[in-house]
């Protein structure tokens, strides 16, 4: 049997256990205002005034070609993605001169174009007496159909229907193939030069020009 004071302890217990309860049903009463833990709506500020969504900005249209490219071709006339041409088309005439020096061989360059050129890229085809085509060894000592070199090669600028001699840096005397007797030169693509004529504004190519396996005098028109 519990004493008096034991019994009062017990009867104080259970009356504070109801209280705190009465308390926190009185603190978060169904249906009533939120909790203290909910976040209270931000007032904005007269110096940060409230931002509005807006709508979502319409997709950006794609970006127009940087240049109209030339008659009979087509693209972006970017490096990557240069006006693209077909068949016979050239902007450049290249013949060999027939003689080779120390240098290497020189070509007779004749513009086509109707702006002015600063960009090249040509290809050197090598054959022998009989018109076969030779092999030309590249820097690893591998055979390639051809010799390939590219850049600012024309010692400055061609302009419309310009003519000149020039001895292509990037084909040497010993980048020619023993028992050569002709070579050709096809300018597939070329870059026209901006008005400072110290950068190339866009692109031509046509890559028909350049097959791998080419018979001598070049593609033939249909």
């Amino acid at each position: 049997m519990q004493t008096p004071s034991v019994a009062s302890r017990a009867v104080f217990a259970a009356l504070l256990v109801a209280f705190v309860a009465g308390c926190a049903e009185e603190k978060a009463p169904s249906g009533g205002a939120p909790s203290a833990s909910a976040s209270a709506p931000a007032i904005p500020s007269a110096a940060a005034p409230a931002v509005t969504s807006a709508a979502p900005a319409p997709s950006a249209a794609p970006a127009a070609p940087p240049h109209d490219c030339p008659a009979d071709s087509a693209g972006d006339g970017t490096l990557a993605k240069p006006c693209e041409a077909k068949g016979t088309t050239r902007m450049m005439e290249v013949t060999w001169t027939g003689k080779t020096d120390d240098k290497g061989p020189s070509f007779r360059v004749v513009s086509k174009a109707k702006e002015t050129i600063l960009y090249g890229k040509a290809f050197a085809y090598f054959y022998d007496k009989a018109g076969k085509q030779l092999d030309v060894k590249d820097a690893e000592g591998k055979p390639r159909p051809n010799k390939m070199c590219f850049g600012n090669m024309f010692s400055g600028v061609m302009k419309p229907a310009e003519k000149a001699v020039i001895t292509f840096s990037c084909v040497k005397k010993d980048h020619v193939p023993e028992g050569t007797a002709a070579i050709e030169v096809e300018m597939q693509m070329v870059g026209f030069a901006d008005a400072t004529e110290k950068k190339n504004e866009y692109y031509w190519r046509n890559a028909e020009l350049t097959p791998d396996v080419r018979p001598k005098g070049g593609i033939k028109k249909k």
